[in-house]
C-alpha cells in the first residue's frame, strides 16, 4: 500500500499522562484539519505504552477536550492493546539483547572515539560486542543496520539525512521491564492503520529517520511527515506539562468560549481570523498555509 492509493489518513496520538495544555491541543487542531482538508479520515490513538506513567483519568479528559473544541475522529485505538503486534514486528528485526545502566553508557559514550557523534549521545554498541549480564533485566536493542536514511519534511520541504550508526546508534526497542519503545509502536501502528499523513510537533523531527529506517526494515510503507512549529510561551519557552502549561480542562471547565480558544490558537500561527470561530472554519486557512488540497477517493 502507498500513500497515493490509499484514503488520506491521518491521526492524533496523544499519550494519557495527564491533562492537554494548549501546546498540545494546537497540533491536535492541526492534525485534524490536515486530515480533514484532504477528505481523509482521522484516528485518535492513545499511546499508553508506559503505563507507569498513564493516569486513567486522562483518556476521557483528552477526549472531552477535543469534543469541546468540534474535533473529532473516526476510529480510536490504545496501544496498550497492541502489544502482540510489536511482538510480531521486533521478531522480525536484528536484535540483542543489552544489560548496561544508564550510568554504564553514560561512560562508555564518553570513552568512545570521537563522541559526541551529533546531536544526542549515540549507544557504542556495548552490549553487542560482550555478553550480557544474567543477573540483569535486558532490554532489547536493535543492530541498526549501515544505513544512511534521508527523510524530507512536506510542510517546510527540509531534508534531513542521518548515517544511522554514527548519529543514532542501536536503539532499544523493548526496555528491560518488557515496555515496547515508541519508535516501534509507532511505525507499526501507522502501517497497520493506513496513516498515509502524520502531523506532529517539531520536537520530533529529528527522529524521523529513525522510524523511516525500521519501516524500511520492516517492509513498511512511509507516511508523509508534516511538523509544524512548537506553541512557546511569551518568553518563547516550548509548552510543556512538566513546565507548569496551563491544561485545556480548566478553560473547558471555567466556562471559556472554545470558538475564542480556537481563535487564539489559529491567531498564534499568524493566522488572521475572527475572535471566534469553528474549527471548520479554518479548513481553507490550513490548506493555505501548508499547500494541501482535497484528495480524490
Amino acid at each position: 500500500m502507498t500513500a497515493g492509493k490509499a484514503v488520506p489518513t491521518g491521526r492524533y496520538a496523544p499519550s494519557p499522562t495527564g491533562a492537554l495544555h494548549l501546546g498540545n491541543i494546537r497540533t491536535a487542531l492541526l492534525a485534524w484539519l490536515h486530515s480533514r482538508a484532504l477528505g481523509g479520515r482521522h484516528l485518535l490513538r492513545f499511546e499508553d505504552l508506559d503505563t507507569g506513567r498513564v493516569r486513567p483519568w486522562a483518556y476521557d479528559v483528552t477526549r472531552c477536550d477535543l469534543e469541546w473544541l468540534g474535533l473529532d475522529w473516526d476510529a480510536e485505538y490504545l496501544q496498550s492493546e497492541r502489544l502482540e503486534l510489536y511482538a510480531e514486528a521486533l521478531a522480525q528485526l536484528d536484535t540483542y539483547p543489552c544489560t548496561c545502566t544508564r550510568r554504564e553508557i553514560q561512560v562508555a559514550i564518553q570513552d568512545s572515539a570521537g563522541a559526541p557523534h551529533g546531536r544526542e549521545p549515540v549507544y557504542p554498541g556495548t552490549c553487542r560486542r560482550t555478553p550480557a549480564d544474567p543477573t540483569r533485566p535486558a532490554a532489547l536493542r536493535w543492530q541498526i543496520p549501515d544505513w544512511t536514511v534521508c527523510v524530507t519534511d512536506a510542510l517546510s520541504a527540509e531534508q534531513l539525512c542521518q548515517h544511522l550508526p554514527q548519529e543514532v546508534g542501536d536503539l532499544v526497542l523493548r526496555r528491560s521491564d518488557g515496555v515496547f519503545a515508541y519508535h516501534l509502536a509507532v511505525v507499526v501502528d501507522d502501517a497497520d492503520m493506513g496513516v498515509t499523513d502524520v502531523v506532529r510537533g517539531a520536537d520530533l523531527w529529528p527522529a524521523t529517520p529513525r522510524q523511516a529506517a525500521l519501516s524500511d526494515a520492516l517492509g513498511l510503507a512511509h507516511p508523509r511527515s508534516w511538523h509544524v512549529p512548537l506553541m512557546t510561551d511569551y518568553q518563547g519557552e516550548r509548552l510543556a506539562k512538566r513546565g507548569g502549561a496551563p491544561p485545556l480542562r480548566d478553560l473547558r471547565e471555567g466556562g471559556a468560549d472554545p470558538g475564542r480558544v480556537l481563535a487564539e490558537l489559529a491567531r498564534s500561527l499568524g493566522w488572521q481570523v475572527p475572535d471566534a470561530v469553528q474549527a471548520a472554519e479554518l479548513l481553507p486557512l490550513w490548506r493555505e498555509w501548508a499547500g494541501v488540497t482535497e484528495q480524490p477517493l
